[in-house]
């Protein structure tokens, strides 16, 4: 990206961060992924050259560094970089508060959405035993996805992971985002029959829990008014 020339704080950031998908690669690193792939699953419509481009340009301003691995390397946020997340989440919030509207198919991507919640989970909250989730997206482009929870780690598979499925999640991919963003409650979604949950009572009582949502939740919800919601 070109400079500006001009000595402003602003125009400095903007050489660093306002280039497309930048600000994007930035929330991913922010939301905890450090292995390109990782970086890539969350960003579909990205090319990988491009994905390359960005993290060498933001390595090179020196927002984040490559740390070799045993095998590969991965990405991880300097200082400076970690700095942004307050800046990350100012957007958002910014967002929310003056062009946030309800969510349309074409905008919500179902492995995509599920590969959010898999980095928005509270591992305190699963059970001991390993716990198989099934994700059964209606709709226009019907698909399954499978997400393996632990308590050490959350893996999304698009193929059946081989293991019994201990919880059916059946839904339209929308309806999963209006909760994930907080425009809905998972309870609310259950009553108005737009999420439907299968499985053992217990594991069923304990769902809730291990869901962390979008960290924009509390901007979402101070927004909404009971009107609206």
């Amino acid at each position: 990206m070109r400079d500006y020339g001009q000595y402003c704080p602003v125009a400095l950031a903007s050489e660093v961060l306002a280039d497309r998908w930048t600000p994007l690669i930035v929330r991913e690193l922010v939301l905890g992924s450090r292995r390109f792939n990782d970086i890539d699953r969350g960003l579909p419509g990205i090319s990988r050259t491009l994905l390359k481009q960005r993290l060498q340009h933001l390595e090179r301003k020196g927002v984040l560094e490559r740390v070799p691995l045993a095998h590969g390397h991965e990405y991880q946020l300097t200082p400076a970089g970690r700095d942004l997340e307050g800046v990350i989440m100012a957007i958002g919030e910014w967002a929310v508060r003056w062009m946030f509207s309800e969510p349309q198919p074409r905008e919500v991507d179902p492995i995509t959405l599920t590969w959010w919640m898999s980095r928005r989970i509270d591992h305190d909250e699963l059970p001991a035993q390993r716990v198989t989730v099934e994700f059964d997206y209606r709709g226009d482009d019907p698909t399954r996805i499978w997400l393996v929870l632990d308590r050490d780690e959350a893996s999304v598979c698009t193929t059946h992971p081989g293991f019994d499925c201990d919880v059916v999640v059946t839904t339209q991919p929308v309806d999963l985002m209006r909760v994930f963003s907080g425009i809905t409650t998972l309870d609310q979604a259950r009553r108005d029959g737009a999420v439907v949950l299968a499985g053992a009572p217990r594991l069923l009582r304990m769902l809730p829990g291990w869901f962390l949502w979008s960290p924009f939740v509390p901007a979402v919800q101070e927004r909404l008014t009971p009107e609206t919601r």
